[in-house]
């Protein structure tokens, strides 16, 4: 028998943890808001910040930093493609400070463009792993998120989603739910498989999965998650703070999740997938100085705390308080994949989930 790493009957206990009335965060940011004047640029202790991020926590973290530095935070945020698109129109006149995304893929195609520059903090470094760091100092993970498997109980059992290969396995036809190929998530995802096992392996796995999808790909994670409590599928590919975020809800929420278990794979093997929020100094930063400082208070248990409360990551920093919620979930084994590889094979990626008909 494959030793499963299987969370059971969890919403029942994290329903003690969370807030029953609080809303649940949004699946994707906002636009950005177009008619709205670009910010100043970041001089005389002002920072400006383009953030991916979407959370009202930020908006206390921001005013946090500010509060202890004195130094002025201007935010711009929206999704990561917009945010990139935005600083190819301002080019070298940007007054990008720092840029946040949330996944080591996005941050890569910042980087690949030539919008993020190599720095160096003895106090960052000294906090976060360096897998979990672009080699150079292009970017650093803020958070932790990892792919994980929601499954319905009822129809499958834990030992046949223990490994994402169990996902392209043929009893599993027409029980899987997942998000579209082109999403970073997934492609993050794909990228480390390519990296361990091959660009064949990879294409061979994706048409396996593609051939027991239950319905064509739609909706973010939550959508896959509820649609297994509806019993629309049996087996989805999430990230865990999007199963947290429900279990921790509202009590329609909550009751969702209690018809679900998850399972971290690969327990007896690489270890499940991780990835991060991640923070970069723009390549025309008007303050690197100040930009470095933001991200070094963000590396801080007390950082660490305000990024992760309302999201459900799990913080990175040793001491840091957990949000709550992920008490209850611990002892698994993470990949120890280098996440700066991840975005070099984004573009084959890409190409194996078209060629395998992953829409």
């Amino acid at each position: 028998m494959k030793r499963i790493l299987a969370v059971a009957g969890l919403a029942l206990a994290l329903a003690a943890c969370g807030n029953p009335d609080a809303p649940g965060a949004p699946e994707t940011p906002p636009p950005a808001a177009e008619e709205a004047a670009a910010p100043a640029a970041g001089v005389n202790g002002t920072i400006n910040v383009y953030s991916a991020r979407h959370y009202d926590s930020d908006k206390a973290m921001y005013a946090a930093f500010e509060a202890e530095t004195g130094i002025r935070v201007n935010v711009r945020e929206s999704g990561a493609p917009e945010l990139l698109e935005t600083m190819r129109a301002e080019g070298a006149r940007s007054p990008a400070d720092v840029i946040i995304a949330s996944d080591a893929g996005a941050l890569y195609r910042f980087q690949e463009a030539g919008f993020t520059q190599g720095v160096s903090s003895e106090k960052i470094s000294a906090v976060i792993p360096a897998q979990l760091r672009e080699k150079d100092g292009h970017w650093f993970g803020l958070t932790k998120r990892y792919r994980i498997i929601v499954y319905d109980p009822q129809v499958v059992s834990a030992d046949e989603v223990d490994t994402y290969e169990d996902l392209a396995d043929p009893r599993l036809k027409g029980e899987i739910c997942v998000r579209s190929s082109t999403n970073i998530y997934n492609l993050s995802l794909m990228g480390e498989f390519i990296g361990r096992n091959g660009p064949e392996a990879a294409e061979e796995w994706a048409k396996g999965v593609v051939a027991n999808f239950a319905r064509k790909p739609q909706g973010g994670d939550t959508a896959q998650i509820e649609a297994v409590a509806a019993g629309e599928c049996a087996v989805a590919l999430v990230n865990h703070y999007y199963w947290v975020r429900l279990a921790t809800g509202t009590p329609e929420e909550r009751m969702k999740t209690a018809k679900t278990q998850l399972s971290f794979p690969d327990q007896d093997g690489n270890g499940t997938h991780v990835n991060v929020v991640a923070a970069a100094v723009a390549a025309n930063a008007p303050s690197p100085d100040l930009a470095i400082r933001f991200i070094e208070y963000l590396a801080t248990p007390k950082g660490q705390e305000m990024l992760t409360t309302e999201n459900k990551d799990f913080p990175i920093v040793a001491g840091s308080t957990l949000p709550a919620g992920l008490e209850h979930i611990n002892g698994f084994k993470e990949s120890d994949f280098p996440l700066s590889e991840l975005g070099a094979h984004q573009a084959e990626a890409q190409a194996i989930f078209d060629r395998a008909g992953w829409n």
